[in-house]
């Protein structure tokens, strides 16, 4: 609706043009929005308060002489003028009827567009060091990130999904040091025990399997614990298997896939690392001073220059993180949006610095970050801090335990990624209207339980009869449904193009509400066949729309509850 409004306000400029009322160049970014409030209008467009110094006259007298020249549409039933200039369009009770149709016969494509042209879009998302279970901020970082990812894809990207394995650097030398104290019976706080180690539970669990001469697959390896304990490779090699495996099946029972599993350890193996030092070296970015060698990132907008190799050789972390976003740029992602924690902010600006001096002609800005604020979980009004495996933190397996993976993941996506969020796992658990999963997916069932009742009732339901009678949806209850079937695609496009998942979760609370409303306000199963169908088929249209947004959000839409 919104490029039909576009379109007759684009013929109206160019009759006033032709008229001379206009200069002939003249190009302004109106936009149509909806309005605050039905009162209003539907739809509210600004274009005669940016004619104002072009045409040298009032934004209503230009307002009021674009009305004149619009084109009719079936689709406007009333246009007004508001304040200094607004032109505020009113929809016919038509253009609603007529979106019906177009769910009915979208079906599962209904919202979706091909705005992205099938251009490839690569989404890196969760990438946790391979030291531990995965805790509730890389829940929050997955649920975001996979409906980030459905999200593109929806509007027609080509969406690769990628995880970054940090399986190099300190933390995972601490990891194999923890494993191995472990193995040898030494517990935390006791001579021996390595200074940065690892404490949860998980590590004893992981050593003793080492010891135990145990097997575990993970990304096509195939790794048979040796049960040295003094051999740290042997042991490291098997806690990073192990982990990652650990990691791998978390994420499948969160309903989140990825199609690449892409190694910090291929990056020095490969010679990536190495030759990006090289590369900015030859571009004459770099410096050496005090023995370390320095990157010139304030050339590029950092507020200071950035150490690249320290003085005892060994590389900074943000060169790996360099190397590694060449690798995406090489594999032709012309966009690429890293999904991380709010404490990755300080890499956003080095990463981009690193890959302006390399001089590929990589544009600025590239990659876009997605960064999500932290998590905080709440049972019976107190904070859970801690997990009896992880023991420092809770895991995203308790949450999948304790509330289920829909809840899980809408709760996870529910809140803006820059705000805390605070998860209630008795909330989450509840079934009430106060728990926004329940009342959604319950919408959902409730559609589905009519067609249930039509059985037991003896009823009839024709479809096609139903669409030629939708002018018979006149009641408050079904204009405010389906005008809130109607902002389905323009929310998708809005939630996918401006990267805010939780707008789509938000979204569909307020599309159970207007049916819940509906549900209880009118009688969907009456005896007149017209009506009856007619209803029906909003309630189809209903249905179709909460399954195609719970199904972008990785939720299930239950046939009964």
């Amino acid at each position: 609706m919104k490029d039909h409004i576009r379109d007759l306000v684009a013929h109206a400029l160019d009759a006033l043009k032709t008229q001379g009322m206009l200069p002939a160049d003249v190009a302004p970014a109106f936009v149509i929005e909806r309005t605050r409030s039905r009162e209003h209008g539907d739809y509210a467009c600004n274009v005669a308060l940016l004619l104002a110094k072009a045409a040298a006259r009032k934004p209503r007298e230009i307002a009021e002489a674009l009305v004149q020249v619009l084109p009719p549409s079936a689709d406007i039933a009333k246009i007004e003028i508001a304040g200094p200039g607004f032109i505020n369009f009113f929809l016919s009770a038509a253009a609603y009827q007529n979106e019906v149709r177009t769910i009915l016969g979208a079906g599962a494509t209904y919202g979706r567009s091909n705005i992205g042209g099938g251009r490839k879009l690569q989404v890196e998302f969760v990438s946790a060091n391979p030291t531990g279970p995965l805790h509730v901020g890389h829940g929050r970082g997955a649920a975001v990130g996979d409906c980030l990812a459905r999200l593109l894809g929806a509007i027609g990207w080509d969406v690769s999904r990628e995880y970054y394995y940090n399986d190099a650097g300190a933390q995972i030398n601490n990891l194999g040091l923890s494993v191995q104290a472990r193995a040898r019976g030494i517990e935390p706080e006791q001579t021996g025990w390595p200074e940065d180690g690892y404490r949860g539970h998980y590590i004893s669990e992981v050593a003793r399997a080492f010891l135990a001469g145990e097997s575990v697959d993970a990304d096509g390896q195939h790794i048979v614990a040796s049960g040295n304990v003094d051999d740290l490779d042997a042991i490291r090699r098997f806690a990073v298997a192990s982990l990652r495996r650990e990691q791998v099946l978390d994420l499948q029972a969160f309903g989140v896939e990825f199609d690449v599993y892409y190694l910090e350890s291929s990056l020095y193996s490969e010679g990536r690392v190495e030759q990006t030092v090289q590369q900015l070296i030859a571009s004459g970015h770099t410096y050496e001073a005090d023995g370390a060698m320095y990157l010139r990132t304030t050339e590029f907008g950092d507020d200071k220059d950035r150490v690249m190799r320290k003085s005892d050789g060994g590389y900074t972390y943000f060169v790996p993180d360099v190397a590694y976003h060449v690798s995406k740029w090489q594999r032709g992602f012309g966009r690429a949006i890293n999904e991380q924690g709010a404490d990755h902010h300080s890499t956003i600006t080095r990463v981009r610095a690193g890959l302006q001096a390399l001089n590929m002609q990589i544009p600025q800005g590239w990659p876009d970050y997605v960064l999500h604020q932290m998590v905080t979980v709440m049972r019976s009004g107190e904070e859970v801090k801690l997990s009896k495996r992880a023991g420092s933190y809770v895991t995203l397996r308790d949450l999948i335990d304790e509330v289920g993976c829909d809840a899980t993941r809408y709760f996870l996506v529910a809140r803006k990624v820059d705000s805390q969020l605070i998860f209630d796992i008795d909330l989450a658990r509840s079934q009430s209207n106060d728990n926004p999963v329940y009342y959604i997916q319950y919408a959902h069932a409730r559609v589905c339980s009519l067609q249930r009742q039509l059985v037991e009732r003896g009823l009839g339901w024709n479809r096609d009869n139903g669409l030629a009678q939708l002018a018979l949806l006149t009641s408050n209850y079904e204009q405010l449904l389906m005008v809130e079937l109607s902002r389905y695609p323009e929310m998708l496009d809005a939630a996918a193009q401006n990267l805010e998942p939780h707008m789509l979760a938000q979204y569909l609370r307020d599309l159970a509400t207007a049916f819940h409303a509906y549900y209880n306000g009118e009688s969907i199963l009456v005896a007149d066949d017209n009506l009856r169908d007619a209803r029906l088929n909003l309630c189809a249209a209903t249905r179709q729309v909460l399954q195609n947004g719970l199904d972008l959000l990785g939720v299930s839409a239950p046939e009964k509850m």
